[in-house]
């Protein structure tokens, strides 16, 4: 949810991003937990807390609860979608991607660079690669998966729902590597994906848009890409990007190797496919 507060500093630290994105995403969790425990579910103190509140224009952390307990409210698609046209005065296409633009930074801004050089190391050394996506992020599993296939990476789609989603995970193992896309929240079958891992010990990797991720919901490798605000149509312009950021430095890493996967399948193509 987006809330507002007597005062928006123009700049924040990084603890105080979390801290909002904490009260955001989890916002009847934060309700009911004293300031001792928001600092240890996101490991800062409290006094980082309460001078961030008093930041805000809240005399106090009580206060501050009461303000995001007043604005508390779900949001449907056509609400954000309302919500996104609102706030430009109405579409065009220039502002559009002038937004865009400042996801993509914004995404620059809180991708962690060691993440994503683990993430192209575990893409290029696991036996197989199991990708899990739903919804509006099943275009983005199955880009994933295409551009995998062209470099010669056995990759696998698994169903987008249900208990289906275990019978192509009964098949990883601990030299797989299981792909979600878990933006705003961890999905039931993502919980299977991660309660699975512990018995099957291959590695996860999660595309996410969360500051903060609960322990639990946690994978072994975490890439984050803005999408917009809570109340916004979120856009997949930055979570696309990143895949295919990924795919080219994956092809640096393989070398030759990329090189003679993609010259065997245009040979294919030439040969084998039908004259068109």
């Amino acid at each position: 949810m987006t809330l507002q507060f007597p005062h928006m500093p123009d700049q924040i630290t990084k603890s105080e991003s979390r801290i909002l994105d904490y009260i955001s995403n989890n916002t009847e969790e934060f309700l009911i937990s004293s300031i001792g425990e928001v600092g240890d579910k996101l490991d800062v103190s409290g006094t980082t807390i309460s001078r961030f509140v008093r930041r805000l224009g809240c005399v106090d952390y009580k206060e501050l609860r009461r303000l995001v307990a007043d604005q508390s409210s779900s949001e449907g698609p056509a609400a954000k979608l309302m919500q996104t046209l609102n706030s430009d005065e109405g579409f065009t296409i220039d502002s559009w991607i002038i937004r865009q633009q400042m996801y993509l930074k914004k995404t620059l801004e809180g991708l962690d660079r060691d993440e994503f050089k683990k993430a192209v190391s575990a893409l290029l050394n696991s036996r197989r690669i199991f990708i899990h996506a739903k919804s509006a992020s099943f275009s983005l599993g199955q880009l994933l998966m295409f551009r995998l296939r062209r470099l010669g990476l056995q990759s696998v789609l698994l169903p987008s729902g249900g208990s289906e989603v275990l019978e192509g995970l009964s098949q990883a193992t601990k030299d797989d590597l299981v792909v979600m896309f878990s933006f705003s929240k961890l999905s039931q079958e993502g919980k299977m994906i991660t309660a699975y891992q512990k018995e099957a010990g291959y590695k996860t990797l999660a595309f996410i848009s969360r500051s903060f991720i609960p322990e639990e919901e946690r994978a072994d490798i975490m890439l984050f890409a803005y999408r917009g605000e809570a109340k916004e149509y979120h856009s997949m312009a930055a979570p696309a990007a990143l895949v295919d950021a990924l795919i080219v430095a994956l092809s640096e890493q393989m070398g030759e190797a990329s090189v003679e996967s993609l010259s065997h399948l245009h040979h294919m193509k030439k040969t084998y496919a039908p004259n068109r």
